[in-house]
C-alpha cells in the first residue's frame, strides 16, 4: 500500500512540486545572509534549502525511473539531517523566548516532513558506499564551514549557545550518515516496502 502511494505519478508530481516550492521559498529566507556571506562559502549556508534541492532532483529523476545514487545520499543524509535540525531549534527557540512566531510552526512541521520523506524513498535508492562516504564528507565539510567559520543559520535567540549547537550538529550529522547507511547499504536492515 505504502509503495503503490509512493510510487504513484500524481502523487510524485505533488511532491516534486512542494519541494520545489519549498526549496525556492528557503532560498529566498537564506536571502539576507547570502548578501553577507563570502562568495567562498554560499553553497554551504543554505542548509535546508540545499537539502530539498536534494530532494527534488531525486524526484524529479525517479519519476522518470533514472537514478542519481550521489545525490539520493546527498538528499537522505541532509534531509534528515537539517529537518532535525530545524525543528529542534524552534523548540529550543520557543523554550528560550517563551513564545515562536506563526511561522516557525510551519518551520516545525515542514522540516520534520523534509526528514520523513527522505527515509520513506530509502527503498527506492541505488546508493552504494561511496556515496554514503562523499555525502558524509559533504555533510561534515559543512559542519566545519557552519561553526568553524560561522556561516551557521542565525537564531538570534540561541546565540549564547552556539559551541553547544555547533557540538550538536556535529553529533546530528553522524547519526544522520549512520541512518542513511543502516538503511540503504546494510543488507540485514535494508526495508522493505
Amino acid at each position: 500500500m505504502l509503495k503503490a502511494i509512493l510510487m504513484d505519478k500524481r502523487f510524485l508530481v505533488l511532491l516534486f512540486v512542494i519541494n520545489l516550492l519549498g526549496t525556492i521559498y528557503g532560498y529566498d529566507w537564506y536571502g539576507w545572509q547570502l548578501e553577507k556571506t563570502p562568495d567562498i562559502f554560499l553553497i554551504f549556508v543554505p542548509d535546508s534549502p540545499t537539502a530539498s534541492l536534494f530532494f527534488t532532483i531525486f524526484l524529479l529523476f525517479f519519476m522518470f525511473k533514472k537514478h542519481f545514487p550521489l545525490i539520493e545520499a546527498l538528499a537522505i543524509i541532509t534531509l534528515f539531517k537539517y529537518g532535525v535540525w530545524a525543528v529542534v531549534m524552534n523548540l529550543l527557540t520557543l523554550a528560550v523566548n517563551g513564545s515562536l512566531p506563526p511561522g516557525a510552526y510551519m518551520l516545525i512541521v515542514s522540516h520534520a516532513a523534509m526528514a520523513i520523506q527522505g527515509l520513506l524513498y530509502a527503498p527506492f535508492y541505488k546508493i552504494k558506499m561511496i556515496h554514503i562516504i562523499i555525502a558524509a564528507v559533504w555533510t561534515l565539510h559543512n559542519d566545519v564551514i557552519d561553526y568553524v567559520f560561522g556561516m551557521m543559520p542565525i537564531y538570534s535567540s540561541l546565540t549564547d549557545y552556539m559551541n553547544e549547537i555547533g557540538y550538536f550538529t556535529f553529533w546530528l550529522s553522524i547519526v544522520s550518515i549512520f541512518i542513511a547507511y543502516k538503511i540503504t547499504i546494510s543488507p540485514k536492515n535494508k526495508p522493505s516496502l
